[in-house]
């Protein structure tokens, strides 16, 4: 009888954490819709209210934009926008701070969470996994003595907290294996481990 329990759990717990991440993400993406005047929002319009509508309107929006700033009249408008915005003093700060995260985490040709890497953290003989973000600028390159690549490592099982470290490259130990792979692995608390792969052998750091 407990066999078959714990096999009812393993069926039911992903169904039932997947639903409810989904609709967290529905309902936050619904508060959309709040912007729009009461006489036009669809529950007003259809008597109803139906979950979804701010999520359609939400990706229409960013699709929308996306084709309008693409041209050449779109960047003209783009550019005033944020010229608006660098004469505002603390909304400039805001806005390019995390306008130069996205551009550098969104781009193509960006180096950031490319690459996981193995790492010895916190201390010498505990491993863990990070990912590489880039390389360290400004006056903090100045004071390091070898080359160093900048670093995240994530907590788990939630990957969106975590420590910014900059180490040497040579004790850094590059995996085969992706960025998903790499984040299944440490939100599973290593319990889904990636499919081995048929890689030369790397020596470890000392």
């Amino acid at each position: 009888m407990k066999k078959y329990f714990i096999t009812g759990l393993l069926i039911w717990v992903p169904l039932a954490i997947t639903a409810w991440v989904l609709a967290l993400i529905v309902q936050t993406m619904d508060q959309t819709l709040l912007l729009l005047p009461a006489a036009i929002r669809p529950e007003n319009l259809l008597g109803v209210y139906i979950p979804g509508f701010g999520v359609i309107a939400t990706l229409l929006v960013v699709f929308l934009t996306g084709l309008i700033t693409a041209n050449f009249i779109g960047q003209r408008l783009l550019r005033f926008w944020e010229g608006v915005l660098s004469r505002i003093p603390v909304v400039k700060s805001v806005y390019y701070s995390v306008k130069q995260v996205s551009d550098t985490l969104f781009t193509s040709n960006g180096e950031a969470f490319r690459k996981a890497l193995l790492i010895q953290y916190p201390r010498q003989g505990a491993w863990t996994i990070a990912f590489q973000t880039g390389q360290p600028g400004g006056d903090v390159a100045n004071h390091l003595d070898s080359d160093c690549i900048s670093v995240y490592v994530p907590t788990t099982p939630n990957p969106t907290s975590g420590f910014f470290l900059m180490l040497p490259r040579k004790d850094v130990i590059e995996l085969d294996m992706s960025v998903d792979e790499a984040l299944k692995y440490i939100i599973s608390m290593g319990v889904v481990a990636p499919a081995p792969r048929n890689a030369a052998k790397r020596p470890k750091s000392q």
